[in-house]
């Protein structure tokens, strides 16, 4: 009896023993704190470093904001129509009306041109009368006798205003497009009107229009700004600017009969060549805030040979315009005290 009661323990033993080990098998020991601290740290590693697992790449649904320095950014608007709208809708969003305003004309486009655009350059802070972006000398000695000067210039679609050597405004223009290119070099400011009529195209509307080349029939007006040079000749400008223009300017003289010039208006200058088919100029801006700016000196190469000529022509005027003053004077004077006289 002992022996099978022996016999029996024994057997119940092992069985005992393997279920016990295989209980071991199943369950992991995490009793041990160093184990614990090893498992929290790898779960760490992946979600501090995403890159170490393997995750289908998603498609990116706008196009970016591309950061080239800190006084410029660029929009890139992709081609895709329901991409496009999406950006612009943002952009609308983000920007005041005052502000994409000067964002457009930093681009030299028109708020009707606003789409067409497939880069905006946009300035970290938004100055409305431009001239924190001004790509003219902010001074010129070389016209500090020079009352009322006005430039266009080709390479960078803009035109500048200076007054006594200072610069008083800047702005976007569109010059006359390659096959119809505004004349360059030095011309005088003549007559305006202030809603004339394209000689090209009878149906053309041309507000606030002044003409510098009278035979030729080009002048400043308010017109479509598509972020290139795209006029029949003429300079387009923003509404704005062509009404503060249409102030500014002064208008020849003419002599009794109005067949010959007495005197010569404002002195205008259009210079330069746009190269056709690169890159727009303003987008320079996103690797170089300096890369539109013309240098003082220039300018003193290009205008110094004509300044003793817009002296000339100035001085002429005003002494004209003077003695036509006194005459009018005169004139109503004599009719006062024949009034007087008579009464």
């Amino acid at each position: 009896m002992k022996k099978l009661f022996s016999s029996k323990s024994l057997i119940y033993f092992l069985i005992f023993s393997i279920v016990l080990y295989s209980c071991k098998e199943e369950k992991p020991d995490v009793s041990d704190p160093k184990d614990q601290k090893t498992i929290s740290k790898e779960i760490a590693e992946v979600a501090k470093d995403p890159d170490s697992v393997v995750v289908k790449p998603v498609k990116e649904s706008v196009s970016p904001m591309i950061q080239e320095n800190g006084f410029y950014s660029g929009i890139i608007f992709p081609k895709d129509k329901k991409l496009r709208d999406s950006l612009y809708a943002d952009f609308e969003k983000k920007y005041s009306a005052k502000d994409r305003y000067t964002i457009l004309a930093l681009n030299r486009l028109d708020s009707k041109f606003k789409r067409s655009a497939d880069t905006l350059v946009i300035p970290a802070t938004i100055d409305s009368t431009l001239m924190a972006y001004s790509p003219f000398p902010l001074q010129l000695d070389v016209l500090s006798n020079v009352k009322k000067f006005v430039i266009f210039s080709y390479p960078i679609q803009a035109y500048g205003v200076y007054s006594n050597g200072n610069l008083v405004k800047w702005g976007p223009t569109s010059m006359g497009k390659k096959a119809a290119q505004t004349t360059r070099g030095l011309t005088f400011a003549n007559w305006k009107k202030k809603l004339a009529i394209s000689t090209v195209d009878s149906e053309w509307k041309l507000p606030y229009n002044f003409n510098i080349h009278n035979s030729g029939g080009i002048g400043w007006h308010q017109y479509e700004l598509p972020g290139y040079p795209a006029s029949h000749s003429c300079l387009r400008l923003l509404m704005k600017d062509a009404q503060w223009l249409y102030s500014y300017a002064d208008t020849w003289i003419l002599n009794p009969g109005g067949a010959t010039t007495k005197a010569k208006g404002t002195p205008v200058m259009v210079y330069g060549d746009y190269k056709w088919g690169g890159q727009k100029p303003w987008r320079k801006l996103l690797s170089d805030p300096n890369g539109n700016n013309i240098s003082v000196q220039q300018m003193e190469a290009l205008l110094s040979p004509h300044v003793e000529k817009m002296v000339k022509e100035q001085t002429n005027r005003e002494k004209v315009a003077d003695s036509i003053s006194q005459s009018k004077a005169l004139e109503a004077q004599k009719i006062q005290e024949s009034g007087e006289i008579g009464s």
